[in-house]
């Protein structure tokens, strides 16, 4: 019998690290003359941006996450408290940051966790959001092989996860008797994926606190790290 297993890839394969990091460096020391967090700032930012991307998908006017990202900057920076958000920051540095996005690094972790599921005799995917040559790009930077006909992204098919249409092509893929897992970092996502079918593995290293109440649904596995959540996936 065969096996599967989906993961996410930003947030859960990939950290947000560097972003924060160049909002840090094209930003930060103006967001903290105005008491604005610069990581809190870029954390507000990511997130509008996710909101705005999945309600336009389930209104049925999908735009890729870059484009919302990118549109999406001086309207966080108003929210934060900016008044005048075109004279406080230019679109050459608003360019700079969401650049940056496409030189997220891998978590550590990655290859091994890969690797042991490999050896177990589990075929691994991934499932995105993100555009492919971006995401992809994340594995080939940090010279990790993964093989593109087991990429998928969001944009092939204009649905946005959580939408259960965006996990239902890859879950009906999989032969009926065959093992499928969907894995990440986000309890919103494998929560919608077991609803269509799939095991579900979590790793907190991302969220830390899972709030696993508002989701009504149990994990089959969970972890800390992603070496770990993939050796409790090969043990079940």
């Amino acid at each position: 019998m065969g096996k599967h297993v989906v993961f996410d890839v930003v947030g859960t394969l990939v950290s947000y690290s560097a972003f924060y990091d160049c909002v840090e460096k094209v930003l930060g020391p103006k967001l903290l003359a105005q008491s604005i967090s610069p990581k809190l700032f870029g954390f507000a930012w990511l997130e509008s941006s996710e909101r705005e991307f999945t309600y336009l998908s389930i209104s049925s006017r999908y735009k890729p996450y870059k484009t919302v990202f990118s549109a999406m900057f001086y309207r966080m920076l108003w929210m934060s408290g900016i008044t005048s958000p075109r004279d406080f920051a230019t679109d050459a540095e608003r360019d700079e940051m969401v650049k940056s996005y496409s030189q997220l690094q891998l978590r550590e972790g990655v290859q091994e966790t890969f690797t042991l599921l490999r050896e177990a005799g589990f075929e691994v995917w991934c499932l995105t959001t993100g555009d492919q040559e971006r995401v992809l790009g994340y594995f080939k930077n940090a010279g990790v092989d993964f093989p593109q006909e087991n990429f998928r992204s969001c944009d092939s098919r204009g649905v946005a996860k959580p939408a259960l249409d965006a996990y239902r092509p890859l879950f009906e893929g999989f032969g009926v008797e065959e093992e499928k897992w969907f894995a990440a970092a986000h309890y919103w996502d494998v929560s919608a994926a077991k609803i269509v079918g799939f095991k579900g593995a979590y790793c907190s290293v991302y969220e830390k606190e899972d709030c696993k109440e508002l989701f009504d649904v149990d994990m089959d596995v969970m972890a800390d790290t992603l070496p770990e959540m993939a050796k409790k996936m090969i043990e079940a």
